[in-house]
C-alpha cells in the first residue's frame, strides 16, 4: 500500500499556525508592536486602515535587521531570543517562538524595510502568502518599517469571518493600550485612515493611564506597590466609587507582559467585597515582577497565559498589596460601633432629594394607545374574580369616585364598572385606592386582595415603550440645554459612540460635532431631567459594553432597554403621591406588556386571600 504521513509544505504549515496566532488584525499589531520593543525602539508608530484589514504598518526606531536577517524573520520557528530549551524559562523579551513573522506572511502581503545604524542602505523585502517575490538594497532611515495589506486575502473564508470596522478598531484600540501603558518610557501614535487617534510621549505610569482613559481618571488613582522576596507588585487601583458594569479596564503584567488571570482578578475582586455593587468591577492596572525561573510563559501562542510556580502565594501578595492600598488611601470606610446605623439609614431615606418627575412619564396615554384600548388592558387585571369579593371588601381608603375624574384619560371608573360587573351585586361599594406599601412598592386595593407594584420596573416599562416609539419614529422629544455642553470621549468609547450616534439623536439628544474631534450637546431626552449629558452617555457606552458582544447585534430594542434602566433608576424609592400613583399605574397599564419589566422582572404580584392565609400559618 502507499504510504499516507506526508509532510506538510512549509505554506501550508504557516498557515495552520496562523491559525493560532493570527486570529484577526488586532493579532497582527500585537506581534509588530512586541518586536519593535524587543528591537530597543524608543518611538512606535502604529498607521491601519480599514481597521487592519487593508493595512497594519508599524514603525519603529529600533535596533534594525541586517539583510540575512531581514530574510530569516520569515521562515518559521526563525528566532533571535532563545538559543536552547532552558531559555525558555530565563526569558525576558515579549516573543521567542519564532512563528508570528511566517504566520502573518502566509495570510497576507507584507513589505518590510529594516537597516542598522552602522549600514548604509537598509533591505526592502516584499512576501505573498510566504512566497518571497522581492529583496533588495534600499534607502531608509535607521529602524524598521512592516507594512501588512490585505489580510487574509487568500483565505475568503476567514476574512468573512472579521467583523465590522468599528469592532475591528476596538480590538485594535485594546491591544494598542494594552503595549502602550506596558511600556509607558516608549513614544506611541496611533493612526486610523489618516487620523491621529492616540499620540502618547514618553511618560510616567500615571500619564499614561490619564492620556489612554481620559482626565475623569487622574482623579480616581490610587498607587498600589508591594515588595517581598518573591514577587514586587507595582501599579494603581481605581476608588471604589468608580467602579463599572464591565470588566475590560483591570490588567496584570508580568515582567511587563500583559496576561490574562481569572486567578489573580479573583484576589483582587475580594480585596474590593463589599465595597462596590454586585456586579461591578474595579479598575486597576498591576505590574509584577517576577523571577523568570518561577514562571511558563510558554503556554499558548498569544502568550497571554501563564503559569507561576506557586500560585497561591501570588494570589495572597496581590489580594494583600490591594487591601493595603485601599486602607492606606482611606477608601476603606471606617466602623463606628456607638452609631445606629438603622437611624441614618431612616433619616437619609427620609432626606434624600428626588429631581422633579418628568410630566412625560405618567400623564398621556402612550402613542397610539386609545382609552378603549386602556380599559382593555385594565379589564386582564381583575380577570377571575370569584364570588368571594364580599368575604375580602377593602377596609381602606376614600370612595373610587372621589378618587378618580370622570375624563377620557382616567380608564378607572370604567375600571370599576367592571369589577362590579364580575362581583356580585354588593360589591358596587367596593372601595379600591393607591397605597404605599413600603419604599418602591405601590399596593392596589382590590376586591380579591392586594395587588403590589414594584415601582422601578413600572417605570422601565413606560420609559422603555417611550423610548423604543422615539427610536421608530425618529423624533424623540428633546428639552434644549441653557449652556451647550462639550461631549469627550477616549477613543475606544468614541467608536462605539460613533456606531449609535444616528440611534442616540433618535432619543431626542441634540448634538454636533466640534473641529477638535468632540461634540456639542445642545439638548437631551426630556425624561432624563437635569442630569449631567457627559455621564448619561458615558453610562449608556458602558452598558452597551457591559451587554454586547460580538455574538449580539446592537439593536433599537436593547439601546431603549438600557436607557429605560438608567432612567428608572431614580424612581426606585421615590414617594409618590396619590395622584403621582394613580398616574403610574395608568400609564403602566396601557403598555403592551403590564405585567413585565423590559429585563423580564415582574412587576406586580396580587397577594390573595389564599396567599395570605397560607402565609400567616
Amino acid at each position: 500500500m502507499q504510504d499516507l504521513i506526508k509532510l506538510l509544505p512549509d505554506a501550508i504549515a504557516n498557515q495552520i499556525a496562523a491559525g493560532e496566532v493570527v486570529q484577526r488584525p488586532a493579532s497582527v499589531v500585537k506581534e509588530l508592536l512586541e518586536n519593535a520593543i524587543d528591537a530597543g525602539a524608543t518611538s512606535i508608530q502604529l498607521i491601519t486602515k480599514d481597521a487592519g484589514k487593508a493595512l497594519i504598518q508599524v514603525i519603529d526606531n529600533g535596533s534594525g535587521m541586517s539583510e540575512t536577517d531581514a530574510r530569516m524573520c520569515f521562515e518559521r520557528h526563525a528566532t533571535s531570543k532563545i538559543r536552547k530549551a532552558e531559555d525558555l524559562f530565563q526569558i525576558k523579551t515579549m516573543g521567542f517562538r519564532g512563528e508570528a513573522m511566517a504566520s502573518i506572511a502566509s495570510v497576507a502581503q507584507i513589505e518590510l524595510k529594516s537597516k542598522r545604524e552602522t549600514d548604509e542602505l537598509g533591505t526592502f523585502i516584499r512576501i505573498e502568502a510566504s512566497v518571497l517575490k522581492q529583496q533588495e538594497n534600499v534607502s531608509c532611515p535607521t529602524g524598521t518599517s512592516v507594512s501588512v495589506k490585505n489580510l487574509f486575502y487568500n483565505i475568503p473564508a476567514r476574512r468573512n469571518f472579521l467583523k465590522s470596522n468599528p469592532v475591528e478598531m476596538r480590538h485594535i484600540l485594546d491591544e494598542f493600550q494594552r503595549v502602550a501603558l506596558a511600556h509607558p518610557n516608549i513614544k506611541f501614535s496611533l493612526n486610523q485612515n489618516g487620523e491621529e487617534v492616540y499620540n502618547l510621549p514618553a511618560e510616567s505610569l500615571g500619564k499614561r493611564i490619564v492620556d489612554l482613559f481620559g482626565k475623569n481618571y487622574r482623579e480616581q488613582l490610587a498607587p498600589c506597590e508591594e515588595e517581598t522576596s518573591y514577587v514586587s507588585i507595582k501599579g494603581y487601583i481605581g476608588k471604589p466609587e468608580n467602579s463599572k458594569k464591565t470588566r475590560g479596564e483591570q490588567f496584570f503584567f508580568v515582567n511587563d507582559r500583559f496576561i490574562k488571570s481569572t486567578y489573580l482578578n479573583h484576589a483582587v475582586s475580594t480585596a474590593f467585597e463589599r465595597l462596590i455593587p454586585e456586579g461591578n468591577f474595579p479598575f486597576y492596572v498591576l505590574f509584577l515582577t517576577i523571577d523568570p525561573s518561577h514562571i511558563d510563559i510558554n503556554v499558548h501562542p498569544t502568550k497571554t497565559e501563564i503559569k507561576f510556580d506557586d500560585e497561591r502565594s501570588v494570589y495572597a501578595i496581590v489580594h494583600a498589596a490591594v487591601r493595603k492600598t485601599l486602607s492606606v488611601n482611606h477608601l476603606i470606610p471606617s466602623i463606628d460601633f456607638e452609631t445606629n446605623t438603622n437611624f441614618l439609614q431612616n433619616l437619609g431615606a427620609a432626606n434624600t432629594s428626588f429631581p422633579k418627575t418628568p410630566p412625560s412619564v405618567y400623564s398621556s396615554p402612550m402613542p397610539g394607545q386609545s382609552a378603549r384600548a386602556i380599559n382593555d388592558s385594565w379589564k386582564k387585571l381583575y380577570e377571575g374574580l370569584s364570588d368571594s369579593v364580599n368575604q375580602f371588601e377593602s377596609q381602606m381608603g376614600l370612595d373610587s369616585q372621589d378618587l378618580f375624574k370622570q375624563d377620557i384619560h382616567n380608564p378607572f371608573p370604567t375600571l370599576q364598572s367592571k369589577a362590579n360587573d364580575l362581583g356580585s351585586e354588593n360589591t358596587g361599594r367596593t372601595k379600591m385606592r393607591f397605597v404605599p406599601v413600603t419604599q418602591g412598592y405601590i399596593g392596589i386595593t382590590r376586591a380579591d386582595g392586594l395587588m403590589v407594584i414594584h415601582q422601578k420596573r413600572a417605570y422601565q416599562r413606560i420609559l422603555f415603550e417611550q423610548f423604543i416609539d422615539s427610536l421608530e419614529k425618529k423624533n424623540g422629544p428633546s428639552q434644549q440645554l441653557l449652556f451647550p455642553e462639550t461631549l469627550q470621549l477616549n477613543p475606544s468609547d468614541k467608536l462605539l459612540f460613533l456606531e449609535i450616534l444616528e440611534e442616540i439623536k433618535h432619543l431626542g439628544f441634540d448634538l454636533s460635532p466640534n473641529p477638535d474631534g468632540t461634540y456639542s450637546i445642545s439638548g437631551i431626552p426630556t425624561t432624563l431631567g437635569e442630569e449631567s449629558p457627559q455621564e448619561i452617555i458615558e453610562d449608556l457606552l458602558e452598558q452597551l459594553k457591559h451587554e454586547s458582544s460580538e455574538k449580539t447585534v446592537l439593536n433599537q430594542e436593547k439601546l431603549a432597554r438600557i436607557m429605560a434602566n438608567r432612567t428608572a433608576a431614580k424612581f426606585h424609592l421615590k414617594s409618590l403621591s396619590e395622584e403621582e400613583m394613580q398616574s403610574l399605574i395608568e400609564r403602566l397599564f396601557a403598555s403592551s406588556q403590564p405585567t413585565v419589566s423590559p429585563n423580564g422582572d415582574l412587576i406586580s404580584k396580587l397577594l390573595d386571600k389564599h396567599f395570605l392565609e397560607h402565609w400567616l400559618v
